[in-house]
């Protein structure tokens, strides 16, 4: 992503502008690539977002793209584009470690996950893997074991989890493009803290062949960048079935890059109000004010049963959650994060009668959001309740309320991604109070299958300055 390296931020370029310059040979990939390279070493180590970097395959990876490009052959729209990806995500000869110390002897991916591989058959360049909580588990990427992940616009903050690290190395200006995953909002909630782009697509639109699971009935894997061409553009190189997960569903990939602009407006987009606005300090209100005035948005509604399925969303998380690492956690109980581990321990007692009630709060709540889609297009809501809360906070304020910190910081996004709607997050920035120097995420909820739309409002709230990637100070 870098036009210099050293201890100064690169002067940012877009993923299309990069793969523009190498296939035009203004620019060589091999050369983009060291500058990233030597810019992580310079500057990560502030913010702690890379937990691997694999230099060796990258260089190997840029030399094909330009060997490709002497040879006249063609390559793909991301050529020799940077990225990196949640290391959750196999990536060949690497231990999958998804943000776990124990399982740093466990054997190497033997090839990459496939939304890896459909980056690289792009012309994308892997450079490295991403912070992040460990097994999800968490919302701030506070990982005992690698460090926390820092706050590129704060040092002193947190990057939100659990994909943290791949907020991070964009907000910071690594790369251009980074995937991350979400289960109950650790793609919305980094990318509200960290101001990037963020996309959560529909449940099942794109396979998780490849990445370590956490939650399988709610994980969803999607991409971060710095403006909303590239997140359309990765999207639509993501997009595709794949068998090897029965959750992905048999669609065909529908694109939506070349077509941001000429999408008609959105005219029936509504303010979530009720639950949505009682959970938001006035920071988090004005941004969604902002996106409202911005897409034409005067209606406020309320979203029966947002409570409830946040709830649900809980319970679920819980029991999965526990259910998968039970067997290790038996035998290996101290060497798991301490910040999760109990939680995944409390989670494998839940009674089955629980689960049960919770699918069914979770079902009525899915029929009562799929009627107030017969009348809006959109919906808006904060991500984050607050902007970025600083490293080792316990306790949030919030509308008079003392609330844990770590757990609160999903109330905004667990009721949506309980149902598998899709969503947009745009940086805002509020410019209130002592946190007037953070952005905070708006939420573009779409119905399902309709990431279009999310994107459309997103690429149309960029082009008029109201949501804004802002590259971190050094």
């Amino acid at each position: 992503m870098t036009a210099s390296s050293g201890a100064t931020p690169p002067v940012p370029l877009s993923a299309r502008d990069l793969a523009r310059d190498v296939r035009d040979r203004t620019s060589r990939a091999t050369e983009g690539v060291a500058r990233t390279l030597a810019d992580i070493r310079a500057r990560d180590v502030r913010y702690n977002s890379f937990t691997h970097v694999g230099e060796q395959r990258a260089r190997a990876e840029a030399s094909r793209v330009d060997a490709r490009i002497d040879q006249g052959d063609p390559v793909g729209p991301l050529a020799g584009v940077p990225i990196a990806v949640k290391n959750l995500f196999d990536l060949t000869g690497v231990t999958t470690l998804a943000g776990a110390r124990l399982r740093a002897e466990d054997a190497p991916a033997s090839a990459d996950a496939i939304l890896v591989k459909r980056l690289v058959n792009a012309g994308a360049v892997v450079v490295g893997a991403l912070n992040m909580d460990e097994h999800a588990y968490g919302f701030t990427t506070e990982n005992t074991h690698f460090g926390a992940c820092r706050n590129p616009h704060d040092p002193a903050r947190i990057a939100g989890g659990s994909s943290g690290g791949s907020a991070a190395a964009v907000a910071a200006g690594f790369v251009p493009l980074t995937l991350g995953s979400d289960t109950n909002g650790s793609i919305r909630v980094p990318a509200s803290c960290c101001g990037v782009f963020g996309l959560k697509p529909t449940f099942g639109r794109l396979p998780r062949t490849g990445s370590f699971p956490f939650v399988n009935s709610l994980d969803h894997l999607g991409p971060f960048a710095a403006t909303v061409a590239d997140l359309a553009l990765a999207y639509d190189i993501l997009q595709g079935p794949d068998a090897a997960d029965p959750a992905c569903a048999q669609r065909a990939p529908e694109p939506v890059s070349a077509r941001l602009s000429d999408r008609p407006r959105l005219a029936r987009v509504a303010i979530l109000g009720g639950y949505f606005h009682s959970w938001a300090n006035e920071a988090a209100r004005a941004a969604v004010q902002r996106a409202a005035d911005g897409l034409g948005a005067v209606e406020t509604i309320a979203l029966p049963g947002a409570e409830q399925a946040r709830a649900a969303a809980f319970i679920i998380t819980a029991a999965e959650g526990g259910a998968l690492h039970r067997q290790r956690l038996i035998k290996e109980y101290d060497a798991y994060e301490p910040l999760s581990r109990a939680r995944l321990v409390a989670g494998s007692l839940v009674p089955a009668s629980w689960v049960m009630q919770a699918q069914r709060v979770r079902q009525q709540f899915r029929e009562t959001v799929r009627q107030v889609f017969a009348n809006y297009d959109l919906l808006l809501a904060a991500a984050t309740p607050v902007a970025a809360p600083r490293i080792g906070t316990e306790w949030l304020d919030i509308n008079g309320q003392r609330v844990p910190m770590r757990a609160t910081l999903g109330v905004l996004t667990q009721p949506i991604s309980c149902i598998g709607l899709p969503v947009s997050v745009v940086p805002v920035w509020s410019g209130i109070g002592v946190d007037a120097h953070l952005p905070i995420g708006v939420q573009l909820i779409g119905a399902p299958w309709r990431e279009a739309d999310c994107l459309a409002a997103a690429y149309a709230l960029e082009q008029r300055g109201i949501a804004e990637f802002r590259l971190a100070p050094s």
